[in-house]
């Protein structure tokens, strides 16, 4: 693989031997069952349609053919636009109880033990990608409490490239191949990016040999953004989920991920979990008061900076120690919404997780249906009970008569509001606009990430952006882009000047430009 962000690796397939769940080896004698239709009808002869005679057409009436060819036919559903390419996993989580005088969410009583189920994955890339190609890596973690689903949907990055949703599809468009080619191109994405200088610190991160990990076992997960704790007593804090390797982090260089396999990420953690070495992570947490988020010389609800120089508690430990045994079943038809909270975790004011609580259910329900939850990878371990009713593949167990409230019926099917674990209410005052956020300080954190690379990973880093922008024709854009680095750390900026051939005169009035630059 080339350095490059989005370029197309010509890698040979390998043949992936997953491990089953129950843990059981290749050589277990396999079970032979009678085959039926969906129905549970036998089926007598799977080889050979009914035709009349030897030369005679194939009968409509052969329903096991029809049945098997339109099950066939119908087995794709739509791939996700992003997070496409991905790898399941099932565990368990066991809370300290550090968080129990911060948030009144059950799964952080001390010593309890949650079910999980997680899903890593690639985030441009289509499905049937390599796993080496430099990218973002999700990391969407399902929490089946005791008061319902919660899902951590995050990155192995503790930041974004935008702060607001509004520029998502956007963004997203330019990262995909070209409309024309199908091609990805860094003149496409570049382009936008240099219309977006927010973009620059994600883009430091991303480019880094942090773009391209070792494994899925060894790299990080964050929540990105922030969210609000509620506590029993009404008293909120504001927190930032980090899920923290205890196998460390560990990554590629460029050229390391070039020779890489082509499953290496899933091979490497189903091998592991196959031979009894259960990856973990802790689950670290960052905690900001009301008061020390207005203190703060950034917005605390911008998702591309981290809470730097904030320190960490340990709320819990995670183990993922088993396989799925069907990988549609659970890894693809899992559905990961930042929406799904539970009682005591609510959203932060952060513009991108307001958009994500939307988009995210919707592109679930668009891909899986509106049902998507009553799968049993996605249900939850408590009872429902809610008014809604009928949609596509329903097959919850709702009775009585009552689908609707208020009601005076004593009726199965009755529920009601138990405004205890409602959310906490919160003062808001403001014109309503369409304006940027007021402190955005685009480039500080961005030079603080690249100081404290070292010398050798700096380098990398140099390499690996200068790869991508040496493909970029417009010259103007290309000094509009080395300007943003440039004004995040001089060094960085003119190492990338001097590796991309660009007129260091024309970064140095980019970065001045992009200094003084606020989006309206």
């Amino acid at each position: 693989m080339k350095n490059m962000l989005f370029s197309t690796l010509a890698l040979a397939a390998l043949s992936l031997n997953l491990v089953a769940t129950s843990g059981a080896s290749a050589q277990s004698s396999p079970v032979s069952r009678q085959m039926t239709q969906d129905s549970g009808a036998p089926v007598g002869d799977n080889q050979n349609s009914k035709s009349v005679g030897e030369w005679g057409g194939v009968m409509l009436d052969d329903f096991q053919l029809v049945e098997k060819l339109a099950r066939f036919d119908r087995e794709r559903i739509p791939e996700r636009v992003v997070h496409a390419r991905g790898t399941g996993a099932a565990g368990g989580f066991v809370s300290t109880g550090a968080l129990r005088n911060y948030t009144k969410a059950a799964l952080f009583a001390p010593n309890t033990t949650t079910p999980v189920f997680v899903r890593f994955s690639t985030v441009v890339h289509p499905k049937g990608s390599p796993e080496g190609l430099r990218d973002p890596r999700g990391f969407a973690t399902k929490f089946y409490t005791s008061q319902g689903n919660w899902d951590l949907v995050g990155n192995d990055l503790p930041v974004f490239f935008i702060r607001d949703a509004m520029k998502f599809p956007d963004m997203v468009h330019s990262l995909k191949p070209s409309p024309v080619t199908n091609i990805q191109d860094p003149n496409r994405f570049f382009d936008f990016f240099s219309h977006v200088p927010e973009s620059t610190h994600m883009l430091t991160q991303l480019y880094s040999n942090l773009g391209t990990p070792a494994s899925y076992r060894t790299m990080d997960g964050f929540g990105v953004h922030a969210f609000k704790l509620v506590a029993a007593d009404g008293s909120i804090v504001f927190a930032k989920f980090h899920w923290k390797s205890q196998q460390g982090v560990h990554s590629l260089t460029s050229d390391q991920a070039a020779h890489s396999d082509f499953n290496y990420l899933t091979q490497d953690l189903y091998d592991h979990i196959g031979s009894g070495n259960s990856p973990k992570w802790d689950l670290m947490v960052k905690i900001l008061t009301p008061d020390q988020v207005k203190k703060l010389p950034y917005n605390a609800f911008d998702d591309t900076k981290d809470w730097l120089d904030m320190p960490e508690i340990l709320v819990g430990t995670m183990t993922l120690d088993k396989v799925p045994e069907n990988f549609f079943q659970s890894t693809e038809q899992s559905a990961f919404s930042p929406g799904v909270m539970v009682a005591g975790i609510e959203a932060s004011p952060d513009r991108m997780l307001q958009g994500r609580i939307f988009s995210y259910a919707d592109t679930q329900r668009y891909r899986l249906g509106t049902n998507y939850q009553m799968l049993p990878i996605n249900q939850p371990h408590v009872a429902v009970a809610n008014g809604a009713q009928d949609g596509a593949m329903n097959f919850g167990h709702r009775s009585g008569e009552v689908n609707y409230q208020p009601s005076r019926a004593d009726d199965p099917g009755s529920y009601h509001d138990d405004l205890v674990w409602g959310p906490q209410p919160y003062a808001v005052a403001g014109i309503i606009q369409r304006k940027a956020i007021f402190v955005q300080d685009n480039f500080t954190q961005a030079g603080a990430f690249y100081r404290q690379l070292d010398a050798h990973n700096q380098a990398d880093l140099i390499a690996n952006l200068a790869g991508d922008l040496n493909q970029v024709h417009d010259l103007a854009l290309k000094a509009t882009m080395i300007g943003h680095f440039y004004a995040a750390d001089a060094q960085y900026g003119s190492r990338l000047a001097e590796a991309t051939h660009t007129d260091i005169s024309a970064v140095t009035a980019a970065a001045a430009l992009a200094v003084a630059y606020r989006a309206n």
